[in-house]
């Protein structure tokens, strides 16, 4: 998760801090919308993924844009969620990239493809 959590903080210029929580939230996203074969592979894969979930389930919805997220649903409710930890939306795009592309290279593409084949409007992120 360090590795990732790197990655992304150069990436997106996010403190490891709201890297990590923005991770968990978008892991734990995918854990309730995608495919849940899939998913726990992808998690499996990834050292310390569980406990980054359950630290982006604390606090990820403030703010008033975190209120609208979780008020609907899908990618819309994700970004609402990110936006209220203080992730721009010009942070989200390669913040997916970034957790997409680590994924592949530690799950494979056959893990993650059908992720994000799965949950429509996904894929404009990563």
């Amino acid at each position: 998760m360090e590795e990732l959590i790197a990655r992304v903080t150069q990436k997106t210029g996010l403190d490891q801090a709201t890297a990590r929580k923005a991770i968990g939230i978008i892991l734990g996203y995918l854990q309730k919308e995608g495919p849940q074969n899939e998913v726990n592979q992808l998690i499996q894969a990834l050292p310390g993924a569980m406990d980054a979930i359950e630290e982006g389930k604390t606090g990820a919805s403030g703010g008033l844009m975190g209120m609208m997220g979780s008020m609907g649903g899908g990618v819309m409710a994700l970004g609402g969620q990110l936006m209220g930890i203080g992730v721009s939306m010009g942070q989200m795009q390669p913040l997916g990239k970034e957790l997409f592309t680590y994924g592949r290279e530690k799950a494979g593409e056959d893990v993650m493809g059908p992720i994000v084949g799965s949950i429509p409007g996904l894929s404009q992120f990563v």
